[in-house]
Protein backbone atom coordinates (compact mmCIF):
# COMPACT_ATOMS: atom_id res chain seq x y z
CA UNK A 1 0.00 0.00 0.00
CA UNK A 2 1.30 3.47 -0.86
CA UNK A 3 2.25 5.85 2.01
CA UNK A 4 1.36 8.75 0.04
CA UNK A 5 1.90 11.67 3.28
CA UNK A 6 5.22 10.19 3.38
CA UNK A 7 5.90 10.28 -0.30
CA UNK A 8 4.73 14.17 -0.13
CA UNK A 9 6.96 14.92 2.89
CA UNK A 10 9.83 13.77 0.85
CA UNK A 11 9.08 15.59 -1.71
CA UNK A 12 8.41 18.65 0.15
CA UNK A 13 12.54 18.56 1.67
CA UNK A 14 13.32 17.88 -2.23
CA UNK A 15 11.86 21.25 -3.15
CA UNK A 16 12.83 23.27 -0.08
CA UNK A 17 16.71 21.67 -1.08
CA UNK A 18 15.91 22.69 -4.77
CA UNK A 19 14.48 26.39 -4.66
CA UNK A 20 15.53 27.61 -1.38
CA UNK A 21 14.61 31.08 -1.94
CA UNK A 22 11.54 30.87 -3.71
CA UNK A 23 9.57 27.98 -1.84
CA UNK A 24 7.08 28.78 0.73
CA UNK A 25 5.42 26.46 2.47
CA UNK A 26 2.26 27.98 3.63
CA UNK A 27 -0.03 26.92 7.13
CA UNK A 28 -2.45 25.30 5.18
CA UNK A 29 -3.87 21.55 5.59
CA UNK A 30 -4.08 19.78 3.44
CA UNK A 31 -0.46 20.96 2.47
CA UNK A 32 -0.03 23.77 0.38
CA UNK A 33 3.08 25.33 -0.59
CA UNK A 34 4.16 28.59 -3.16
CA UNK A 35 7.03 28.37 -5.45
CA UNK A 36 7.76 31.46 -7.61
CA UNK A 37 9.26 31.18 -11.05
CA UNK A 38 11.33 33.76 -12.98
CA UNK A 39 12.22 33.68 -16.49
CA UNK A 40 15.99 34.17 -17.69
CA UNK A 41 16.65 37.69 -18.81
CA UNK A 42 15.55 39.08 -22.44
CA UNK A 43 17.60 41.28 -24.17
CA UNK A 44 16.79 44.41 -22.84
CA UNK A 45 16.66 42.72 -19.43
CA UNK A 46 12.98 41.78 -19.30
CA UNK A 47 11.94 39.22 -17.58
CA UNK A 48 8.40 37.45 -16.80
CA UNK A 49 7.52 35.88 -13.82
CA UNK A 50 4.92 33.78 -11.73
CA UNK A 51 4.29 32.28 -8.25
CA UNK A 52 2.14 29.01 -8.18
CA UNK A 53 0.30 27.48 -5.06
CA UNK A 54 0.60 23.70 -5.33
CA UNK A 55 -2.06 22.08 -3.02
CA UNK A 56 -1.54 18.05 -2.10
CA UNK A 57 -4.21 16.10 -2.73
CA UNK A 58 -5.04 12.81 -0.57
CA UNK A 59 -3.96 10.26 -3.31
CA UNK A 60 -0.62 12.29 -4.76
CA UNK A 61 0.86 11.42 -6.82
CA UNK A 62 -1.69 9.10 -8.15
CA UNK A 63 -4.20 12.17 -8.45
CA UNK A 64 -2.72 15.44 -9.79
CA UNK A 65 -1.70 18.03 -7.39
CA UNK A 66 -4.28 21.39 -7.23
CA UNK A 67 -2.73 24.60 -8.72
CA UNK A 68 -3.24 28.29 -9.49
CA UNK A 69 -1.65 31.14 -10.23
CA UNK A 70 -1.27 33.35 -6.97
CA UNK A 71 0.39 36.11 -8.64
CA UNK A 72 2.13 37.06 -11.99
CA UNK A 73 4.30 39.92 -13.80
CA UNK A 74 4.16 41.25 -17.47
CA UNK A 75 2.23 38.04 -18.50
CA UNK A 76 -0.46 38.66 -20.93
CA UNK A 77 -4.12 37.22 -20.90
CA UNK A 78 -3.18 34.30 -23.36
CA UNK A 79 0.69 33.67 -21.50
CA UNK A 80 -1.55 32.92 -18.32
CA UNK A 81 -3.89 30.04 -20.14
CA UNK A 82 -1.37 28.50 -22.19
CA UNK A 83 0.82 28.21 -18.98
CA UNK A 84 -2.94 26.39 -17.17
CA UNK A 85 -2.84 24.18 -19.70
CA UNK A 86 0.62 23.41 -19.98
CA UNK A 87 0.48 22.16 -16.64
CA UNK A 88 -2.77 19.97 -16.81
CA UNK A 89 -0.73 18.18 -19.70
CA UNK A 90 2.86 17.89 -17.73
CA UNK A 91 0.13 16.80 -14.65
CA UNK A 92 -1.43 14.23 -16.97
CA UNK A 93 1.33 12.85 -17.68
CA UNK A 94 3.13 12.25 -14.77
CA UNK A 95 0.26 10.75 -12.47
CA UNK A 96 2.12 8.06 -10.47
CA UNK A 97 5.11 9.61 -9.63
CA UNK A 98 6.24 13.04 -7.82
CA UNK A 99 5.41 15.78 -10.55
CA UNK A 100 5.90 19.28 -8.57
CA UNK A 101 10.07 19.53 -10.02
CA UNK A 102 8.74 18.40 -13.58
CA UNK A 103 5.62 21.00 -13.58
CA UNK A 104 8.25 23.80 -12.19
CA UNK A 105 10.96 22.75 -15.08
CA UNK A 106 8.35 22.91 -17.61
CA UNK A 107 7.10 26.39 -16.11
CA UNK A 108 10.60 27.75 -16.42
CA UNK A 109 10.89 27.03 -20.32
CA UNK A 110 7.45 28.25 -21.18
CA UNK A 111 8.58 31.61 -19.19
CA UNK A 112 11.59 31.63 -21.23
CA UNK A 113 10.02 31.50 -24.97
CA UNK A 114 7.45 33.79 -23.62
CA UNK A 115 10.42 36.31 -22.92
CA UNK A 116 11.80 35.39 -26.87
CA UNK A 117 7.96 36.24 -28.09
CA UNK A 118 8.54 39.83 -26.43
CA UNK A 119 11.54 39.94 -28.50
CA UNK A 120 10.03 39.01 -31.37
CA UNK A 121 7.06 40.91 -31.06
CA UNK A 122 8.90 44.29 -30.57
CA UNK A 123 11.38 43.51 -32.96
CA UNK A 124 8.11 43.20 -35.49
CA UNK A 125 6.63 46.12 -34.50
CA UNK A 126 9.97 48.06 -34.63
CA UNK A 127 10.24 47.00 -38.31
CA UNK A 128 6.36 47.72 -38.81
CA UNK A 129 7.02 51.60 -37.77
CA UNK A 130 9.86 52.25 -40.14
CA UNK A 131 8.14 50.36 -43.01
CA UNK A 132 5.35 53.11 -42.31
CA UNK A 133 7.69 55.77 -42.07
CA UNK A 134 9.43 54.93 -45.56
CA UNK A 135 5.74 54.52 -46.95
CA UNK A 136 5.08 58.03 -45.19
CA UNK A 137 8.02 59.76 -46.66
CA UNK A 138 7.16 58.25 -49.93
CA UNK A 139 3.99 59.62 -49.88
CA UNK A 140 5.67 62.98 -49.20
CA UNK A 141 7.82 62.97 -52.06
CA UNK A 142 6.08 61.31 -54.75
CA UNK A 143 2.60 62.23 -53.91
CA UNK A 144 -1.08 60.35 -54.48
CA UNK A 145 -1.16 58.64 -58.05
CA UNK A 146 -3.93 60.35 -59.89
CA UNK A 147 -6.98 58.58 -60.77
CA UNK A 148 -10.33 60.04 -62.06
CA UNK A 149 -12.12 59.45 -58.95
CA UNK A 150 -10.17 61.00 -56.95
CA UNK A 151 -9.17 64.06 -59.60
CA UNK A 152 -13.07 64.12 -59.55
CA UNK A 153 -13.74 64.39 -55.94
CA UNK A 154 -10.97 67.10 -55.77
CA UNK A 155 -12.05 69.11 -58.07
CA UNK A 156 -15.66 69.07 -56.50
CA UNK A 157 -14.10 70.38 -53.86
CA UNK A 158 -12.12 73.19 -54.77
CA UNK A 159 -15.22 74.25 -56.99
CA UNK A 160 -17.40 74.35 -53.76
CA UNK A 161 -14.31 76.34 -51.57
CA UNK A 162 -13.76 79.26 -55.00
CA UNK A 163 -17.67 79.62 -54.98
CA UNK A 164 -17.69 80.40 -51.31
CA UNK A 165 -15.01 82.54 -51.82
CA UNK A 166 -16.69 84.40 -54.41
CA UNK A 167 -20.14 84.62 -52.42
CA UNK A 168 -17.76 86.14 -49.37
CA UNK A 169 -16.27 88.80 -51.64
CA UNK A 170 -19.54 89.39 -53.26
CA UNK A 171 -21.14 90.16 -50.10
CA UNK A 172 -18.68 91.97 -48.05
CA UNK A 173 -18.69 94.92 -51.78
CA UNK A 174 -22.24 95.32 -50.95
CA UNK A 175 -21.86 95.73 -47.45
CA UNK A 176 -19.13 98.32 -48.51
CA UNK A 177 -21.26 99.87 -51.19
CA UNK A 178 -24.18 100.44 -48.61
CA UNK A 179 -21.74 102.27 -46.12
CA UNK A 180 -20.51 104.12 -48.68
CA UNK A 181 -21.99 108.09 -49.07
CA UNK A 182 -21.67 109.80 -52.83
CA UNK A 183 -20.46 113.67 -52.67
CA UNK A 184 -23.81 115.19 -52.29
CA UNK A 185 -24.31 112.55 -49.33
CA UNK A 186 -21.27 114.19 -47.34
CA UNK A 187 -21.91 117.64 -47.94
CA UNK A 188 -25.21 117.18 -46.72
CA UNK A 189 -24.43 115.36 -43.38
CA UNK A 190 -21.46 117.13 -42.77
CA UNK A 191 -22.03 121.12 -42.12
CA UNK A 192 -18.65 122.51 -42.28
CA UNK A 193 -17.76 121.55 -45.79
CA UNK A 194 -19.76 124.50 -46.99
CA UNK A 195 -18.02 126.93 -45.49
CA UNK A 196 -14.64 125.51 -44.90
CA UNK A 197 -12.94 127.02 -48.20
CA UNK A 198 -14.10 130.56 -47.13
CA UNK A 199 -12.68 129.88 -44.26
CA UNK A 200 -9.49 128.74 -45.72
CA UNK A 201 -9.43 131.69 -47.96
CA UNK A 202 -9.86 134.29 -45.06
CA UNK A 203 -7.25 132.51 -43.24
CA UNK A 204 -4.84 132.35 -45.65
CA UNK A 205 -5.25 136.15 -46.77
CA UNK A 206 -4.69 137.38 -43.05
CA UNK A 207 -1.31 135.61 -43.10
CA UNK A 208 0.16 136.93 -45.90
CA UNK A 209 3.14 138.59 -45.06
CA UNK A 210 5.32 140.59 -47.79
CA UNK A 211 9.09 141.07 -48.20
CA UNK A 212 9.46 144.37 -48.24
CA UNK A 213 13.45 143.92 -48.92
CA UNK A 214 12.27 142.94 -52.36
CA UNK A 215 11.11 146.24 -53.42
CA UNK A 216 12.70 149.33 -53.99
CA UNK A 217 12.24 153.14 -52.98
CA UNK A 218 11.02 154.79 -56.18
CA UNK A 219 13.55 157.61 -55.08
CA UNK A 220 16.65 155.45 -55.15
CA UNK A 221 16.10 154.73 -58.78
CA UNK A 222 18.55 156.05 -61.36
CA UNK A 223 16.88 157.15 -64.25
CA UNK A 224 18.06 158.20 -67.43
CA UNK A 225 17.64 161.76 -68.58
CA UNK A 226 14.75 161.85 -70.96
CA UNK A 227 13.24 159.15 -69.05
CA UNK A 228 10.13 161.22 -67.92
CA UNK A 229 9.57 162.21 -71.98
CA UNK A 230 7.22 159.34 -73.06
CA UNK A 231 8.51 160.09 -76.39
CA UNK A 232 12.35 159.39 -75.19
CA UNK A 233 14.51 156.81 -76.70
CA UNK A 234 18.15 156.92 -76.62
CA UNK A 235 18.71 154.76 -79.23
CA UNK A 236 16.61 155.26 -82.16
CA UNK A 237 16.05 152.41 -85.02
CA UNK A 238 18.56 153.51 -87.58
CA UNK A 239 20.84 155.86 -85.54
CA UNK A 240 24.24 155.39 -85.00
CA UNK A 241 25.47 155.64 -81.88
CA UNK A 242 28.69 156.86 -82.70
CA UNK A 243 27.73 160.37 -83.88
Amino acid sequence: MTDYSEEQRNELEALQSIYPYSFTVLPENPPSFTITVTSEAGENDETVQTTLKFTYREKYPDEAPLYEIFSQENLEDNDVSDILKLLALQAEENLGMVMIFTLVTALQEKLNEIVDQIKTRREEEKKQKEKEAEEAEKKLFHGTPVTIENFLSWNAKFDAELLEIKKKRMKEEEEAGENKLSGKQLFETDHNLDTSDIQFLEDAGNNVEADESLFQEMDDLELEDGEDDPDYNPVAPGSDSSD
